[in-house]
Parts: structure tokens; sequence; C-alpha cells
């Protein structure tokens, strides 16, 4: 008899223990979940003050700048306009560079007919180039069966040497360099 009360004691001491873990383990999931909502919303208002810091940075800044272009305007307004007193011209006789025969060079190097013909662009050497490096490297991976990697190597470089000579020859012709002497 003295077993079966102790034995019932105990159930109802171990059952009355686990209902005070369940208990505490719903507390503090609660007070979890309400840290949690509270830590959110504290990042909400530091984005907030961040994004009030650089709206009233921002405003500064624009403020900074009419301040500034003010300040250019007036000073561009008050100051006096430069005087040129003394220009050199030079005259030479270069027929070969020039069609004209005399030109003024006012201390440049560039000759007038070489800017003329100054074009705007990629070159056909530098499209040749891209072409035959792509072009190559493609090849060489088809043709080399066992080691692909080798293969678009060593062809992308042959294409675009390839490619290179080839558009080189044809910015020569065009006028776009000088053709060898």
């Amino acid at each position: 008899m003295k077993n079966i009360v102790i034995t019932g004691l105990l159930s109802v001491f171990l059952l009355t223990a686990c209902k005070k873990d369940d208990q505490v383990a719903e507390k503090s999931l609660d007070q979890q979940k309400m840290e949690f909502q509270m830590r959110q919303l504290e990042i909400e208002k530091q984005k907030l003050a961040i994004e009030k810091e650089k709206m009233a940075y921002e405003a500064q800044k624009k403020a900074d700048s009419t301040v500034e272009a003010q300040k250019a305007k007036t000073a561009a307004a008050n100051s006096k306009p430069q005087v040129i007193r003394e220009t050199h011209t030079i005259y030479r006789d270069n027929p070969s560079s020039s069609s004209n025969g005399n030109y003024a060079n006012n201390g440049s190097n560039a000759s007038q007919g070489t800017t003329a013909t100054q074009k705007k662009g990629m070159s056909k050497a530098a499209k040749g180039t891209i072409i035959g490096t792509v072009g190559g490297a493609a090849a060489g991976a088809i043709i080399a069966k066992k080691n692909r990697g080798l293969g678009a190597v060593i062809g992308g470089v042959v294409g675009g040497a390839t490619g290179y000579t080839i558009g080189r020859a044809g910015d020569r012709k065009d006028g776009r360099v000088q053709p060898r002497n």
C-alpha cells in the first residue's frame, strides 16, 4: 500500500512539473515574439531616421550648389574681361604635309591634313582582332577533341593575330593609319 501511495504522489508530482514547463515555455515563446516585434519596430525607427538624415543632406547639398552657382554668376558679372594684347602667328612653307601650300600653325603639333582624316569609332584592326579571337577560339575548341581549353587558347591567339593583320591592312588602305615606308 505504501508503494501505491508513493507511486501516486510521484506521478502527480511529475505531471505538475511537466505542466509548469509547458506554461513557462508558452510564456517565453510569447515573450520572444514580443521582443522580436519590438526589435523590428526599433529597426524601422532607425531606417526612418536614416532616411530623414539623407533627405536633410540632399536638401543641404542642393542649397549649397545653388549658393555656389549664384556666387559664380556674381563673380562672372563683376569680373573684367581679359584683353589679349599680343599674338604670334608663324607662317611656314611645308608643301609635303598640306595641299594648300602655306598654312598657319598656332603652336599645335598636328597639321590640318591629319586632323581632317581622323575617324572616330573602332578601327578595322580592333574589329578584326575581336572577330578573329572569338572565331579562332571556337574553331580551336571544336577541332581539339581531347583538350578543348588548350585548343581554344591556341585558336584564339592565332585567330586574333590573323584578324589584327587583316584589319590593320584595311586601316592602311582607308588612310586611318599611315602606310609603311
